[in-house]
């Protein structure tokens, strides 16, 4: 097992030494005669704990500890203060800085080895911890995801007898929103989300959704209710993934010119999740064979986009679908129904 890593700050020499001659047997030991030194060295290679002079010139010891504090890189390090100052207040400063203890000079070799060996623990039992909470928070998200995925594609097998139109269409609207140069957590989102785009469909008819001929004007009307009825399924949720999953299931058949269901929305009042995966629907939807119609081409699907754009679909979106089409279209061939 690898010997922890002490960081020890003093500006005078004497104390360095004796500090290292106490621990360095039993850790590995790095000093620093000053508090830029100390913070240079811990964001370089972060230390497992600090112990830290006060009174220094220039920085002294709490300016240290507070700028430790401060960065996200060096805020978890444990900082032991090692000082000749031994008043109540001066305890309560360091502290109220995040110390986690304080040893008083001159030092007792008992006391030190003590200190940091009890501090070095507890801190290993912190990164366990946060480890392990990682992992089943990680496995709790995992699990939502699949339940999202597997509702979504419950919907699709009402009239899609593999459900594969969701894993395309969510991998395709994942793919244009890279492209559009949204944040990679946004992008993560909307793939996670947009298999519920149809989820009110297990609400529509069968009659409806497995009609082979046009529908008529009140069967069309019910048809437009998925879009409600998908928004009152997932519901409200301060959750990020199901707001967004909402948000799709609302939108993703408003069209930009505002012609679309169910509110007539236009233009960027559409959210842009809904914009998205209108396009990846609608490009899956062409690309595949369906009981009424057989699969379009790529070029023919791409050709009835453009067309759109600016009516039905994003200008801006149908350029950076253009530039992803191959890419597009290597994920339909790997996904194709069988």
């Amino acid at each position: 097992m690898d010997k922890a890593t002490i960081l020890v700050v003093d500006d005078t020499p004497e104390n360095i030494d004796i500090l290292v001659g106490i621990l360095s047997s039993d850790y590995k030991i790095r000093v620093a005669i000053d508090g830029p030194k100390a913070l240079a060295l811990a964001q370089k290679s972060t230390p497992d704990i600090i112990l830290l002079d006060v009174m220094m010139p220039g920085m002294n010891g709490y300016e240290v500890c507070e700028r430790l504090k401060q960065d996200p890189l060096t805020c978890h390090i444990p900082v032991i203060f090692v000082t000749a100052l031994a008043e109540t207040a001066d305890e309560t400063q360091g502290f109220a800085l995040g110390a986690v203890d304080y040893i008083t000079k001159p030092v007792s070799a008992p006391v030190v080895q003590a200190r940091v060996k009890t501090h070095l623990a507890l801190y290993d039992q912190k990164r366990l911890l946060e480890q392990q909470v990682k992992e089943r928070t990680k496995e709790l998200e995992e699990t939502r995801f699949e339940i999202i995925r597997r509702l979504g594609r419950a919907a699709e097998y009402k009239d899609n007898e593999t459900g594969l139109h969701v894993v395309r269409m969510s991998l395709y609207a994942r793919l244009l929103a890279i492209q559009s140069g949204l944040p990679d957590k946004y992008c993560e989102l909307i793939y996670n989300a947009a298999p519920m785009h149809d989820i009110g469909k297990i609400g529509t008819p069968d009659s409806i959704l497995k009609k082979p001929a046009k529908l008529d004007e009140p069967e069309w009307d019910e048809m437009q209710r998925h879009a409600e009825i998908g928004a009152e399924i997932i519901g409200d949720h301060h959750d990020p993934l199901l707001e967004m999953a909402r948000r799709i299931a609302l939108s993703h058949h408003e069209k930009w010119d505002g012609s679309g269901y169910p509110f007539g929305v236009s233009g960027q009042d559409i959210p842009i999740e809904g914009r998205i995966v209108a396009i990846a629907d609608v490009f899956d939807a062409l690309t595949s064979i369906r009981p009424y119609k057989k699969a379009w081409t790529v070029a023919d699907t791409m050709a009835l986009i453009e067309s759109e754009s600016g009516k039905h679909f994003d200008p801006e979106l149908v350029e950076h679908f253009k530039q992803i089409v191959d890419e597009v279209t290597k994920i339909r061939d790997k996904h194709h129904e069988t």
